[in-house]
């Protein structure tokens, strides 16, 4: 039985940077193959944003593993039950949204990591390997040296908190969400405004000092990108599938409409 490969954590390791692409809306498993093709490195299965629901969540995952493309999970905040069964079903990591504290990434920890890391719960022989029986420790090995915990900080007061979530052992990446976190702090859309930039120095000095990775999202701007790029920003979520499909459509369309 081959080992596990999450593209993703290889380009982090790889100190390139790596890419995500949101899939709100998408249950057929043919989107990650074409996501793959599209150049991107993981899946960001969104059940907070969006209308998939768990069995589809499990089809996209699987689906990303056959295509080597990693499926990684966001659940609503503090749904625990959902990361769990996430994870059952074929995810390669967590992305948890609007962690405040210390006390709530490791809460993150301990349903994405097997002891002595976390505590997570050892069923029986999983999905990604499909279903090979193996012994509970080599599956635990084996999982928490390829499977994501993502902490997401949104607002001021995560900000404040960022040095102490970096710290906590287990936590592979701590991301600002750039939508919600510029809204937080009434500069909704800024991405460049120094609230948002102080931030973001916060952030990638804390993932420097405690030796995690740093993440962005909700940045469409590609000189607002590059500048955090440029403190240290590697994990990146390039958008999501719902925008793409609509810009692709609408520029297709206003061009066929000019032949006439």
């Amino acid at each position: 039985m081959s080992e596990l490969n999450n593209s993703a954590l290889e380009r982090l390791k790889a100190d390139e940077l790596s890419l995500g692409i949101g899939i709100r809306i998408s249950n057929s498993p043919a989107i990650a193959r074409t996501m793959k093709v599209g150049g991107f490195d993981w899946l960001f299965i969104d059940l907070e944003h969006g209308n998939l629901g768990i069995e589809s969540c499990a089809h996209v995952s699987v689906a990303g593993l056959e295509a080597g493309i990693a499926p990684l999970v966001r659940v609503p905040p503090g749904q625990f039950w959902m990361a769990s069964r996430a994870l059952e079903g074929g995810a390669l990591g967590i992305v948890m949204p609007n962690v405040m504290s210390a006390a709530e990434a490791k809460q993150v920890v301990d349903v994405v990591k097997f002891p002595p890391l976390g505590q997570r719960n050892v069923g029986g022989p999983p999905v990604h390997t499909g279903h090979t029986p193996r012994s509970h420790a080599d599956y635990a090995e084996m999982f928490n040296a390829t499977s994501l915990a993502v902490v997401m900080v949104e607002t001021p007061e995560a900000i404040a908190e960022v040095d102490a979530i970096a710290a906590v052992e287990g936590v592979d990446v701590v991301m600002i969400g750039c939508n919600d976190l510029s809204t937080s702090m009434g500069v909704s859309g800024q991405t460049d405004h120094p609230k948002v930039v102080d931030a973001f120095e916060k952030l990638t000095a804390a993932c420097k000092k405690h030796g995690k990775w740093a993440g962005m999202g909700g940045i469409v701007n590609d000189d607002h990108a590059r500048s955090y790029v440029e403190m240290g920003v590697r994990f990146v979520l390039g958008g999501a599938e719902t925008g793409f499909i609509a810009a692709g459509a609408k520029a297709r369309s206003e061009g066929l409409r000019k032949l006439l």
